[in-house]
């Protein structure tokens, strides 16, 4: 990717309308968990059959719970979302409570181990909409680094990634490319290329990262 300040993208005008307005969300939880089921389904071209199958349920039960005239229990919805191949929680994203709105206090965010994580490397998860609407998982980490940190420039994953920088300098590497990052600068990049920090230059560091990448199956 290359540096934000030689592209041409930002004089392109943003095409996405702020103030567009949605169809309303189904208040009914077993008539959004069927319909999403349903959906789901038909993108990935199965049969009521097929998914009744994989997921352990009778061709009658499976077209009640996409009629939403059944309430199916928590085991039956995650047999059907891992047979659709989505997170359980995909199959709520039609209701009406599930908005996609996260509020996360100080202080609260969930210390996590991310995949790929190396030894020193704090991870804070601050919030997680995994299903919506949109077609796009999105996960905002605050990253901490302390003087134990690894420096380990060799991450992948697919996705694009954002890093705003709170605090601390580092030389982050993307590819073949080193960036001074330092409080209040940021860094756009494809994830499926090599990165993480480098050399740590001023310690502490701590740096917002946010990833977003399609959902499975969308």
């Amino acid at each position: 990717m290359s540096d934000a300040r030689s592209s041409k993208s930002a004089d392109k005008p943003l095409r996405q309308n702020p103030h567009a307005v949605r169809e309303n969300r189904e208040k009914n939880l077993e008539v959004a968990i069927g319909r999403q089921v349903r959906e789901l389904r038909k993108r990935q071209r199965m049969t009521g059959s097929e998914l009744a199958v994989q997921a352990g349920l009778s061709v009658g039960m499976l077209s009640k719970i996409e009629n939403g005239a059944i309430s199916p229990s928590l085991a039956t919805i995650q047999m059907l979302a891992n047979s659709l191949g989505v997170p359980l929680v995909q199959l709520f994203s039609g209701y009406e409570e599930a908005r996609g709105c996260m509020h996360v206090k100080s202080g609260e965010g969930v210390e996590v181990e991310r995949a790929g994580t190396r030894a020193g490397h704090q991870y804070t998860l601050l919030g997680h909409i995994g299903s919506n609407n949109s077609g796009v998982v999105v996960e905002p980490y605050l990253i901490t680094l302390a003087s134990e940190s690894d420096r380990f420039p060799a991450f992948q994953h697919g996705g694009i990634e954002l890093l705003y920088m709170l605090e601390g300098t580092v030389n982050y590497r993307h590819g073949d490319k080193l960036y001074l990052l330092e409080p209040g600068d940021t860094l756009l990049f494809d994830a499926d290329a090599p990165h993480g920090p480098e050399e740590l230059r001023s310690l502490p560091i701590r740096y917002l990262s946010i990833i977003t990448y399609p959902q499975k199956g969308s």
